[in-house]
């Protein structure tokens, strides 16, 4: 029996490329994995389906007997639905102008469609409230014009704040849909839609047959993020004070998770709903063919617009950018606001509200807490990005597509989904490891779980585009594995490492649910939840130094999207790719 196990063990060696280093992060990533994406996953799952010791559907019967929490699934996915459906509708014109036209200023233009990513619609809410309440600069506006009367102002939040929600989802989302339907429109074979025409196909008709066919693997990888990115996003209800939607009843099941098994139902229920569409998108896609024989160049598939088409087409797309940016001008705005109310523009200015920013010590420990946090998760992520990437492209493993999709699947994975089952499964007596008592650990390694895609995707890009013979040469002059990636392979693909490191890092920094929930004491508040916090607080100038610490996250924002978009190009969109 040993002789046959050794025998085994061996074949399985020889058809692997498996050595003492592999196996051992193999099993590393294992336990990776297991304690900190199944584990908290199981701890829901067992608090969802048992009760009583038993298996049950009990607390999904309550939960679809309550008419609270059935408005609150049916508020979140219409939000999810309608937002879909929006950014659809405005991202297919303005992409076919990007991918079919050479025009004056097209870099540019380019360039400020991918803005309203630097801002997540948090913190744009702050500013789309001051702009759109009752009373806010708008209504105000047109009050002054006597287009409306004073009594009458107009409610452009709608029903409570669900349609400022749907708005500003649109406006921060478009950018995201934009990526991966422009990507997939440049990839078109120029052949093909000249074939058509030859053939009398045109208009809507070429792009039905021709353009919306072969762009689907795009649109719908882009649809499903913008999908589950809305249905899921806490921090705009929180600001709009909408409570009937499911991420805020899952943040209010949070200070009862003990006690209230609901909250395990709802954010299991947001779970499956998540992989269900992620899983009926690739079945729906595996079941037909998208590949070109050959791919045209692009740049010979471009018409030079004319000057009426170029002035129509800086018209609409300055159009869209202008209102996307009407957030982000607020918050800028009511940062430097000493004192705005009943007014359209501040009555008094001032630059105090960043001394406080920066003066005071639990709003300068936020922004140091951010940095920390996303700086850490960020060398975690490139570590296991890095050797993740190259054992798929590099190395014969087992398992090899497993390890794959559990890298990507955090992008299915909700923050909201797995903070909650971070405070419900390592609610333990060691200190360092309970959200309650130091979130510090947890919230590293939230972040670093679900930005792990972005970084594997841009490693794994780069190892693709780098021949492997110049690996093979330095192994024959006698280097090793370890040696040849550190001198050879990583030098090539530093751009895509660079570029991958800075999008966790950015990302982390004004990530929203996973702070929001689980940093419950102040001295470890990132920046998101103290900008929540200062939101919540009835002194005038509260919500003038949120938006400063808003505009400082903004900022780091900007230089680090700015850095990574210049090093990876058009190719930034595949990190948004389920």
């Amino acid at each position: 029996m040993p002789v046959a196990r050794c025998l085994s063990i061996a074949a399985v060696t020889k058809r692997y490329d498996l050595n003492f280093w592999t196996v051992a992060f193999l099993g590393f990533l294992a336990l990776f994995f297991a304690a900190f994406l199944f584990y908290p996953v199981s701890f829901m799952l067992k608090g969802a389906f048992i009760a009583d010791g038993k298996f049950s559907l009990k607390y999904f019967g309550m939960l679809l007997s309550s008419p609270l929490q059935r408005e609150a699934m049916l508020n979140s996915f219409l939000i999810g639905l309608i937002t879909t459906i929006l950014t659809t509708l405005l991202t297919l014109p303005l992409a076919h102008w990007m991918t079919r036209y050479s025009f004056r200023g097209k870099a540019i233009l380019g360039a400020l469609l991918l803005v309203p990513m630097i801002m997540p619609p948090f913190v744009g809410a702050i500013g789309l409230r001051q702009l759109l309440a009752r009373f806010g600069s708008l209504n105000l506006f047109l009050m002054k014009l006597g287009v409306i009367a004073p009594d009458a102002p107009i409610d452009w939040l709608g029903a409570g704040g669900f349609t400022g929600i749907i708005i500003l989802q649109v406006l921060n989302l478009y950018p995201i849909m934009f990526l991966n339907v422009s990507a997939a429109m440049a990839n078109i074979d120029p052949a093909l839609r000249e074939a058509a025409q030859n053939m009398g196909a045109g208009g809507w008709r070429l792009f039905r047959t021709v353009t919306l066919p072969l762009i689907l693997p795009g649109y719908f990888a882009g649809a499903i993020i913008v999908f589950i990115w809305a249905f899921t996003d806490l921090g705009t209800p929180l600001i709009f004070g909408f409570a009937r939607v499911v991420p805020v009843q899952i943040f209010d099941a949070v200070s009862e998770i003990n006690t209230n098994p609901l909250g395990y139902a709802l954010v299991v229920f947001v779970l499956l709903l998540t992989l269900a569409l992620f899983l009926v998108s690739k079945k729906v896609l595996a079941g037909k063919r998208y590949e070109m024989i050959a791919r045209g160049h692009v740049s010979g598939a471009e018409s030079q617009a004319g000057r009426g088409e170029t002035l129509l087409i800086w018209l609409m797309m300055g159009g869209v950018i202008a209102v996307a940016l009407l957030p982000h001008f607020a918050v800028i705005v009511q940062s430097l606001s000493g004192k705005w109310f009943l007014s359209v523009l501040p009555q008094e200015w001032t630059g105090a509200n960043f001394g406080e920013v920066f003066g005071h010590g639990l709003t300068a420990s936020s922004i140091r807490n951010s940095l920390f946090y996303s700086s850490l998760s960020a060398m975690v992520d490139l570590v296991l990005g890095v050797i993740i990437a190259w054992l798929l492209t590099r190395k014969r493993i087992p398992f090899a597509g497993l390890i794959d999709a559990l890298a990507m699947l955090p992008l299915a994975l909700p923050g909201l989904v797995l903070a909650f089952g971070y405070v419900a499964g390592f609610d333990f007596k060691i200190t360092w490891l309970n959200p309650r008592d130091n979130p510090t650990l947890l919230l590293i390694i939230s972040y670093s779980v679900r930005r792990l895609p972005y970084i594997v995707r841009s490693a794994y890009a780069g190892f693709q585009q780098t021949s492997v013979t110049l690996e093979e040469a330095s192994a024959n002059l006698g280097a090793s594995p370890l040696r040849t990636l550190r001198k050879i392979t990583l030098p090539l693909v530093m751009a895509n490492l660079i570029a991958g490191s800075i999008l966790t890092f950015s990302f982390a920094m004004l990530e929203v649910s996973d702070g929001l929930i689980l940093a419950a004491k102040e001295q470890y508040f990132p920046i998101t939840k103290m900008i929540y916090q200062l939101m919540g607080r009835i002194e005038p100038s509260a919500a003038s130094v949120a938006c400063a610490l808003g505009v400082v996250g903004m900022v780091i924002l900007t230089v680090s999207l700015f850095a990574a978009s210049k090093l990876l190009g058009k190719k930034m969109g595949q990190l948004f790719r389920a």
